[in-house]
């Protein structure tokens, strides 16, 4: 019996494929989901519109869109990655050509049915990319500088596409969570350091730069970053929000104010209470025990990922389940971070909780892919 033949007859196929379903995630990402939708209904006021209703909708089509692509062998998406990749960076360059304005940057395209993000897509095809870049790539040739001159490239494109919008938020997740599946590959730690000693560099010259011809960040960004490392210099206008969400997660106390009690959003002092600030409308109603039973779930789903990936003898399945998996925890740390003074605000939402369709159906196709590696790897 050949090697291939031997190996075939591991990988589940057909219908037996949903037994094999990564089933804890699966769990997971509906009980975090679930606690998005009550947070919802919440900030709604007590009702399930204008936000718990289509959140729902867009949670269920995600859930069949993360089984469908999870039914599909890993190597035709190892095969797909690349146009997946030049997919995404051709809507980038649609998104500046004739894109939607929101909140004061050029982030959507308007889809008719839905306003489709395509910097959320990005920073799940980078990884796609780079996973099945690693897996063509000879293991001894992983840190030779034109090896790895390649996917610094790639990552560079997008991330000054998206920044050219701007969303500072999305370029530094596509940054780090480039950089992670650059690491998880094998590439040598001096790279890093090298580039830890130019990021360095890079704010130095960012902060230098304000006032003048050449100022590498919009106006808005350095109010952020002002705001950060002061609010109180100015809590009735770009202090207003970090302030605002620091009260809520304050009074929120060990067990909370209780559903539907938190006085910050209800009064609306809470901005975005629905959005990038949910997870402070959280905090206030249901405590430390609610925001770290949460923080919880979110770990669960890595340690989940990272189980399933040690376990996969396979370089593309397992570096794409490692680098989702990277990504998602980006995702939620950057988001507590921004809301809780740890880190400037950039607008990046509270996943599979925050309301929006885009973030949430690209995040669902992710943990599709996930469980694809997870389905067909040899057992």
């Amino acid at each position: 019996m050949s090697y291939l033949a031997h190996n075939t007859q591991f990988v589940p196929t057909g219908f037996r494929k949903i037994l094999y379903l990564n089933w804890p995630v699966i769990m997971l990402l509906m009980a975090v989901a679930s606690a998005g939708f009550v947070m919802l209904y919440s900030v709604a006021g007590g009702s399930a519109q204008p936000w718990m209703e289509p959140q729902i909708k867009r949670f269920i089509l995600g859930v069949v869109l993360m089984i469908g692509v999870g039914m599909v062998p890993i190597w035709f998406w190892r095969n797909m990655a690349g146009l997946a990749f030049a997919v995404s960076l051709a809507l980038l360059v649609g998104v500046e050509l004739f894109g939607s304005v929101g909140m004061g940057a050029q982030r959507w395209i308007d889809l008719g049915f839905i306003r489709l993000q395509p910097s959320e897509l990005t920073k799940i095809t980078l990884v796609m990319f780079l996973a099945a870049y690693y897996d063509w790539l000879p293991t001894n040739k992983t840190s030779h500088p034109v090896w790895v001159a390649l996917p610094v490239i790639f990552i560079l494109v997008p991330t000054a596409l998206v920044l050219k919008q701007p969303d500072l938020g999305t370029a530094l997740l596509l940054l780090f969570g480039g950089g992670a599946v650059m690491f998880l590959a094998g590439v040598h730690w001096a790279y890093f350091a090298t580039v830890i000693g130019a990021g360095v560099g890079a704010v130095y010259a960012v902060f230098v730069s304000r006032g003048t011809t050449w100022q590498l960040l919009k106006d808005y960004q350095f109010r952020r970053i002002d705001t950060f490392l002061d609010p109180a210099n100015d809590p009735l206008g770009a202090g207003y929000h970090i302030t605002q969400a620091k009260i809520a997660l304050g009074s929120g106390g060990w067990t909370g104010r209780g559903f539907m009690q938190g006085t910050q959003s209800r009064l609306n002092f809470l901005p975005e209470k629905h959005t990038d600030f949910i997870f402070t409308t959280l905090a206030e109603e249901f405590g430390f025990v609610g925001a770290f039973s949460l923080l919880a779930l979110y770990v669960l789903i890595i340690v989940f990922c990272v189980a399933s990936a040690m376990n996969n003898k396979d370089r593309f399945a397992a570096l794409l389940t490692m680098g989702i998996a990277m990504t998602f925890f980006l995702f939620f740390s950057v988001n507590m971070a921004m809301v809780t003074g740890l880190a400037p605000v950039v607008g990046v939402p509270l996943p599979l909780v925050s309301y929006g369709g885009s973030a949430m159906l690209v995040l669902m196709v992710a943990f599709g892919l996930v469980q694809s590696a997870h389905v067909h790897k040899p057992r």
